[in-house]
């Protein structure tokens, strides 16, 4: 394997624009000739943007804002992979974030944080080549290990991939929002999702839509309380803070008013002609008003005549049982969501299974800025 060292020019500004897009592999493709995997900066390349804008396979958390949001938050470097060479449109790539913790090692992943993230390569040989090339480069960059997010099934089924290994499975839930709204409204389940959301109705529940500062407060109390009763630290505040600055309208905040208490919020993204539900909270003692039903369901109809034809309710753990229950009331037919490393082994999934159960304990007895605390210091850490 050979190695050199290229750069490219983005954007208008010759100077602005110069990059690295550095370690290039040789990798045998049909013909036999070498195939170079190119790397660079998803962020600041604009083919990576026009690759994302386009291709069927991209999500939201494909885009540079989402990308941006983790790097500001978390201080992980976001990088990209492809046999598309520089100053040509890319046809493929994977893109990852590397995180570099003195606590849990250095490691790719695609992406941290995000409910599923899709290679997007157009054939399995695409994606092999550049799987070969992470593998082959392990070593020599010291990587503990790879780990990708696809949201489709065939990822098992890719040659040179068996050598990746499953370490996590969930539910992924995903609404069709192509009928009409009323048939989509019939299709929910009667007892838990339509009569809490006409209860809602009838309450007289308020409801403010936004990004604004004061709604994000509001929504960051809730969250806390919510966290507090999963026993789980909160995500930073600078998280949610970063991410409205990088996604601007595409994100908003739903919050529901019970005699102008705030008593359940709803954070929502949407991307082309998806939408996806990423955070709920809410106060506990006020449940049986119905309110998060109500707020999706709100969101479900704005982002509808917004043009979209799909409601991503995201990943939801097997084992959560309360949670799975919620969402299979919405959509009946939820997807299987695997996570694949490489390299793995069974007895790190068990461990860090048990370091979980184990971390939860010891959070349930915190108190409430301490927690908050911990949450500052430990998510950039997990990833």
């Amino acid at each position: 394997m050979t190695t050199q060292r290229t750069s490219s020019v983005q954007g208008e500004d010759l100077l602005d624009g110069l990059e690295h897009l550095a370690q290039n592999s040789a990798a045998a493709g049909t013909s036999g000739e070498p195939v170079n995997v190119y790397e660079f900066d998803p962020t600041k390349d604009a083919r990576w943007t026009e690759l994302v804008a386009r291709h069927p396979k991209a999500s939201v958390f494909h885009t540079s804002g989402w990308l941006k949001a983790l790097q500001r938050t978390y201080g992980y470097t976001p990088v990209a992979f492809s046999t598309s060479a520089p100053f040509q449109d890319l046809k493929n790539a994977l893109v990852f974030c590397h995180i570099d913790s003195w606590l849990t090692g250095s490691r790719l992943v695609s992406l941290p944080f995000s409910d599923h993230c899709e290679p997007i390569c157009d054939t399995a040989e695409e994606l092999n080549l550049l799987l070969r090339h992470l593998q082959a480069a392990m070593e020599q960059r010291k990587w503990k290990y790879l780990e990708v997010r696809p949201i489709h099934g065939n990822f098992e089924a890719s040659g040179d991939t068996m050598a990746f290994q499953p370490t996590a499975a969930f539910f992924l839930h995903r609404m069709d929002l192509r009928p009409t709204l009323d048939y989509v409204f019939r299709s929910l389940d009667k007892d838990s999702v339509q009569r809490r959301i006409r209860r809602a109705e009838r309450v007289g529940l308020a409801e403010k839509c936004g990004r604004s500062d004061e709604l994000l407060k509001e929504f960051y109390t809730l969250f806390i309380m919510t966290r507090r009763r999963h026993h789980l630290p909160p995500i930073p505040y600078a998280w949610f803070r970063n991410l409205i600055q990088a996604q601007g309208d595409a994100l908003e905040i739903r919050m529901a008013y019970k005699d102008k208490t705030p008593i359940a919020a709803i954070l929502t993204l949407q991307f082309r002609n998806t939408a996806y539900y990423k955070y709920g909270c809410s106060d506990k003692q006020f449940n049986k008003f119905g309110a998060t039903p109500w707020l999706l369901w709100n969101a479900i109809a704005s982002a509808k005549s917004k043009g979209a034809q799909e409601f991503d309710m995201g990943r939801t753990q097997e084992d959560n049982a309360g949670l799975l229950a919620f969402k299979n009331h919405w959509v009946h037919q939820p997807e299987r969501l695997v996570y694949w490393k490489y390299p793995d082994s069974p007895a790190l999934v068990s461990f860090d299974r048990w370091k979980l159960t184990t971390a939860k304990r010891i959070f349930s007895y915190m108190p409430e800025k301490l927690l908050t605390i911990s949450g500052r210091l430990i998510y950039r850490h997990i990833g």
